[in-house]
Parts: C-alpha cells; sequence; structure tokens
C-alpha cells in the first residue's frame, strides 16, 4: 500500500538537479496530497457522517462527564470502525453490488424488508438532526434557524439531484475540511497532554450505569448501519471494480482512523475546557460552554466542525436509506441518475431531506428524538452486522476475496461486541421507558 501512495521516486523527483534539494521536498508533499485526494471516497464520507450532530454532542458529553476517562474505549472503537468499513468496501468492490441488493439475495425477503424498513425511520429522525445541527451551528453565529434550514435543505437536495456522483463525493469531502476545526479547539482548550497519552494508552473503565451507557452510545455513534450501507453503494455508484480493491481498502482505512480522530480531538477538547462538568445535552451546548474557558476562537471552530458534520451527513444519511431500499427492491440507484431515471431512489431522498427540514423548523424536542433514534440504531445495528460479517465470510460470493480465518475470528470479536454493546443500550433505554432503569 505504501507503494501505492508514495509519488516522491516519480521521474519529475529523479530528475531534479542535486543542487536545488529543496525544491524536490515541496513537490514530493504535494505529490502525496495529490495520491491521498485521489484515494479519497465512499470510505473517507461514510466515516465522516458519523461524526455528526449527535456523534459530537455524545464525543463532547463524553469529555464533559469523564474528562479523558473514554480515550482508550475510543481506540478500541476505532479498531472495530476499521474492520466493519473494510468489510463494506470489500463487498462493494468484489460484487458490483450494495449491501442492500446482496442482503435480498442472500437472506430472507422479510428479514431484509425489517431491516430496511428499521434503517428508513431510523435515519429519518437522524435526517431531522442534522438539519437542527445546522440551525444550532448557525445560531451560534448569530442567524436564526429559519433563515438557513430551508436553503440548506435545498442546496443539499440540489447536490445529488443535478449532480453526479464523482461530483457530489468531492461536495462532500469538502465538507469534511470542517472537522479540522477540532483539532484547533483542542489546541485552544490547553490540554493536559501527559494525561491524554496515559488514558489513550492504559484502560480505564467506572462501574456505573453512565459510563457503560456512555461507552454504548460511543459506539452507536461511531459504528452506525448507514454508514456500512452507504460505503458499500458508494463504491458501486463510483464504479470501482476488484482491481481498484487496494485503493477502496485505503480509502476505508484512512477514513475511518481519520473519523475516530477528530472524534478523539473533541472528547479532549470538551475535557481539557470544562470537564467533570457533567453530561450535554448538544454539540451547541457543548460550543457554548468552551467559551469563557477557551475563549470565542474555541466556540465558533466548534460551530463551524458542527456546520460542515450536519451538512455532510444530513445528504449521506438520507442517501444511504435511499441506497438501501433501492437495492433491496432492485431499481435504480444512482446519484448520476436523473429523476426519471431513478424515481424510487431519488424520490426517498426528497421525502427525506424535506420531511427532515420541515420537522426541523418546529419546536421539535431534537433530544428524545434522538433517544428515538438510537434505540431502532441499537435495533438493526446487530442485524445490519451479522449480515455483513456472514456476507464477507462466503467464499461463495467473495472467493479468495473472503475473509481468511484470522480476519473472521477478530471480525466476529467486533461484530458481537458491538451486538452486545447495542443490546445494552436497547435494554435499559427500553427499562427507563417503563420506570425500571
Amino acid at each position: 500500500m505504501t507503494s501505492d501512495l508514495d509519488t516522491g521516486s516519480s521521474p519529475a523527483a529523479v530528475a531534479e538537479p542535486a543542487a536545488a534539494p529543496g525544491r524536490s521536498a515541496p513537490r514530493r508533499r504535494w505529490g502525496r496530497i495529490a495520491a491521498l485526494a485521489m484515494i479519497a471516497g465512499p470510505g473517507l464520507v461514510a466515516a465522516n457522517a458519523g461524526n455528526d450532530a449527535a456523534g459530537i454532542a455524545t464525543y463532547a458529553s463524553a469529555g464533559s462527564q469523564f474528562t479523558y476517562g473514554t480515550l482508550f474505549f475510543m481506540v478500541l472503537v476505532t479498531v472495530a470502525l476499521v474492520m466493519v468499513q473494510e468489510m463494506a468496501v470489500r463487498l462493494g468492490a468484489y460484487t458490483g453490488k450494495g449491501l442492500g441488493a446482496l442482503i435480498r439475495e442472500q437472506f430472507s425477503l422479510r428479514l431484509t424488508a425489517l431491516a430496511v424498513a428499521c434503517l428508513m425511520l431510523a435515519n429519518t429522525g437522524l435526517v431531522v438532526s442534522e438539519f437542527a445541527g445546522i440551525g444550532a451551528a448557525f445560531g451560534l453565529l448569530g442567524v436564526p434557524k429559519w433563515a438557513v434550514i430551508p436553503p440548506a435543505a435545498v442546496l443539499l437536495w440540489a447536490l445529488v439531484l443535478f449532480g453526479s456522483y464523482r461530483w457530489a463525493e468531492r461536495i462532500f469531502l469538502v465538507f469534511s475540511l470542517a472537522f479540522f476545526a477540532y483539532p484547533v479547539a483542542m489546541v485552544l482548550g490547553h490540554p493536559h497532554w501527559g494525561t491524554v497519552g496515559e488514558h489513550l494508552l492504559v484502560p480505564h473503565v467506572e462501574a456505573n450505569k453512565s459510563f457503560i451507557l456512555l461507552a454504548v452510545a460511543l459506539i452507536g455513534t461511531t459504528v452506525s448501519p448507514y454508514m456500512q450501507f452507504y460505503a458499500a453503494a458508494g463504491v458501486v455508484d463510483r464504479g470501482s471494480k476488484p482491481q481498484d480493491y487496494k485503493l477502496i481498502r485505503a480509502d476505508a482505512i484512512i477514513g475511518a482512523v481519520f473519523a475516530c480522530l477528530i472524534s478523539l480531538t473533541i472528547i479532549i477538547a470538551t475535557a481539557s475546557a470544562i470537564g467533570g462538568t457533567g453530561p450535554l445535552e448538544s454539540a451547541a451546548q457543548a460550543a457554548s460552554a468552551l467559551r469563557p474557558v477557551a475563549g470565542r476562537g474555541a466556540e465558533v471552530l466548534f460551530a463551524l466542525g458542527l456546520l460542515g458534520a450536519s451538512a455532510l451527513a444530513g445528504a449521506v444519511v438520507p442517501l444511504s436509506a435511499s441506497y438501501a431500499v433501492g437495492e433491496a427492491a432492485g431499481v435504480e440507484r444512482s446519484v448520476s441518475r436523473s429523476f426519471r431515471d431513478a424515481p424510487l431512489f431519488l424520490g426517498l431522498f426528497t421525502a427525506q431531506i424535506a420531511l427532515g427540514a420541515i420537522v426541523a423548523l418546529t419546536p421539535v424536542d431534537v433530544i428524545q428524538l434522538l433517544i428515538g433514534t438510537q434505540v431502532l440504531q441499537g435495533l438493526i445495528s446487530p442485524i445490519v452486522l451479522v449480515y455483513l460479517l456472514v456476507l464477507t465470510n462466503r467464499r461463495s460470493l467473495l472467493g479468495a476475496a473472503a475473509n481468511g480465518p484470522r480476519y473472521r475470528v477478530a471480525a466476529t470479536t467486533v461484530v458481537v461486541g458491538v451486538a452486545l454493546m447495542s443490546t445494552i443500550l436497547l435494554v435499559q433505554t427500553v427499562l427507563g421507558w417503563v420506570g425500571l432503569g
């Protein structure tokens, strides 16, 4: 993989005169940047979409509630996300089909319909939270939500309906640049680097319900089912082939690691500035809380990150559901198609965008909405991950690209662990509803 990324030994670089060594280093740097830009694709987009408004709120709450205590746990979550995303893009590359289509072909239609229906319902709630996040981000900058949510919805809708997949993907990657605001906010918070390093390397567990539930929430918001549907479908929509797998795999791994690094910076930023103050209810609350400690600059950076994250997820979340339904129904589904060619795919995307924006403009209790969608995510996450594992284990489907014995054991451990944690979240939430939590 290193040889694929390293462009420093290109003929131009070799031919560079020895008397001007300073000129070759910038070329090598730009060559590496160009190579990374070529690699960046569905894996990076899907993983970054997981750092949405709900994700930012969860990571910020981890920092404000338990300071640096969840950092080692996030390292484990990073490993899980890398493996899950890699399996998803491998399926897309080697079969030329998305996860929804493969589930329809390989499993029961009833179970497929159940998984897709739950995904649609949960994703619709998430779309509302993304548009609420856009409104909250502009609210921190002094702009009311009614002035920004409708035009934002129209822009995201037009981006998908009137562009090709390649063009839409580039815009999604531009949205991802907003995440670089969080490392800067982290530095402005003046963290205790020695303590940060210790918690990254040494496990930390607190034997209380709040810590366990937050750990479950961190898994749920980082390894979300819609990300796997989008990653696999994006590889197919991009037109990638098995011979492109090395680049696709690099995209998935780099995307997962980058997204989790951003998650870590959010936790560290809030931990260093407001750690120990208790849980937060929203990403906007985290941004406001940073101001008196880390300054107005940190608050603005946090708001810009929230805006980029919400805009990215506001497009990716409904797209993932549209891909899943289109694949399960066996109809045309592509961002590069017109409304006439893919009416179900683009119609579902349009309906989700419209519903999400309209509900976000009402005085809806976004926190309660997120709790409900997290329950649904908890229901479908184990189902989707089990399907993903079974599919990537099948040599009849992937041939030599199927999971090997060691990878199968590691992937099974990840899937069982995520399923158990999701089940804990589901049980605790239901018990809370009936007054037993």
